[in-house]
């Protein structure tokens, strides 16, 4: 289940469905752009200090890699949805909200690592502090490993987003 650069390969479903959106912008929308811009940059002659031409192709480059790359990985993640066994316990997808000796309270949604690019209440569930949360319940004390020693967290609350019915 995990590769070689211990990746998790697991995603939500909204997660997959977010690189899906972004492999489909990518492949039908900016990629004919681009490719067009290229054709007629290529067209006006000398391609050497063309700067549309230039810039254009590099671009064209960067989206075929990323289109690369997004094909591969849908291709290897597990979509996991939620299950009614899960309630109660932090498993894969649960909104937790945590609580420490000081006072200080934190709140974030376990996902794949591929999903928490752009959002800060999203972790990776290879993150410490998500290994050390899963299978506990409300009340329970996950203790975390930090640079400064052991630090101990409250569950507070665990919550699952609703299920997304397919249409």
């Amino acid at each position: 289940m995990k590769r070689s650069n211990s990746k998790t390969l697991l995603i939500t479903r909204e997660g997959y469905q977010q690189l899906k959106a972004e492999h489909d912008e990518l492949w039908f929308k900016k990629r004919p752009e681009i490719t067009r811009i290229v054709s007629w940059a290529a067209s006006l002659g000398d391609r050497s200090e063309n700067a549309d031409y230039t810039y254009n192709k590099r671009l064209l480059r960067q989206i075929d890699s990323r289109l690369r790359f997004l094909r591969k990985r849908l291709e290897e993640l597990n979509i996991v949805d939620y299950s009614p066994q899960q309630a109660g316990r932090v498993f894969f997808g649960a909104w937790v909200e945590l609580e420490d000796d000081d006072g200080n309270s934190l709140k974030f949604r376990i996902v794949g690592p591929d999903e928490i690019y752009g959002r800060k209440d999203y972790i990776s569930i290879d993150a410490p502090m998500a290994r050390a949360l899963l299978k506990k319940q409300v009340d329970d004390v996950a203790t975390v490993s930090t640079p400064n020693g052991p630090k101990d967290w409250y569950i507070v609350a665990i919550d699952y987003p609703q299920p997304i019915q397919p249409s």
